[in-house]
């Protein structure tokens, strides 16, 4: 079995400035570590591969410091890595990021399997593994949360979350997966394996070797949606204190939820 699995990086800390004129993050010099969602994708592949045989590959899409996650996924236990660099990809939204990383994989050729971690924890959309799955016409499941094996040939069979079930599905592949945190224990990476893989070779795709080389679907010209404004919450910090017995504070506490509201839907 064939794996590709789609990873990020993203910023090691929540102190990112936003580029006020495009709406994006301003990832320069700032310390950055692989997405902890793709962790858990990048876990199943490898158990997968120990139950069913066949490679890992691990893609991603960024500037050319994103090579760092890759050499991660090496040390994890990943045989291939592509990295797709172009600052023509630069301020893609989740439809482009996605549009970018199918025509990626396109180039890629052969696989039988993608797994996604549920969503970063830079954008928090949950859209991109879905909508990667539509530009390439494959099936896709979202939300796994256990691997049941293969009962038939080229079928894969997984338990997923859906709003108020959890369901047992057959995906007949090649199909995407979204997996859900906690799926597995990510391994550590090693060190034996960071040297064995120091010098192995990094695939870099730029817009000129993609299938589709039309400027105007990748990057900011590709993105539909445009973000109008980014700011911090407020942060209240006035507080009451009531004291006394439990009875008197449980009819004050009753009566100032039903001012505010709080209990109206539950009247």
């Amino acid at each position: 079995m064939n794996i590709i699995v789609c990873i990020k990086q993203v910023p090691g800390t929540a102190q990112v400035e936003i580029d006020e004129k495009t709406g994006v993050l301003k990832r320069d010099g700032v310390a950055a570590k692989m997405n902890p969602f793709d962790l858990f994708a990048l876990e199943s592949a490898m158990r997968l591969r120990e139950r069913h045989g066949g490679r890992i590959s691990v893609l991603t899409m960024g500037p050319p410091q994103a090579e760092k996650v890759l050499r991660e996924a090496f040390m994890m236990g990943a045989d291939d890595a592509y990295l797709l660099s172009d600052r023509r990809f630069g301020g893609a939204d989740v439809l482009a990021t996605a549009y970018t990383l199918s025509q990626g994989i396109r180039k890629i050729g052969a696989w039988d399997l993608i797994l996604c971690g549920k969503q970063t924890t830079d954008g928090d959309t949950a859209q991109v593994g879905a909508e990667l799955a539509e530009f390439l016409g494959i099936p896709h499941l979202t939300n796994v949360t256990k691997f049941l094996g293969m009962q038939e040939e080229g079928k894969l069979d997984v338990e997923a979350e859906i709003p108020l079930h959890v369901v047992d599905v057959r995906m007949k592949l090649p199909c995407l997966l979204t997996v859900e945190k906690g799926i597995f224990e990510p391994r550590l990476p090693s060190f034996r394996r960071k040297l064995a893989t120091a010098d192995r070779k990094i695939t870099c795709f730029s817009l000129d070797d993609l299938p589709d080389r039309d400027e105007s679907h990748y990057g900011l010209n590709g993105s539909p949606t445009q973000v109008q404004r980014i700011f911090p919450p407020e942060i209240k910090t006035e507080k009451e204190t009531w004291t006394g017995e439990g009875e008197m504070l449980a009819g004050k506490l009753c009566a100032f939820l039903e001012e505010k509201r709080f209990l109206s839907e539950l009247r």
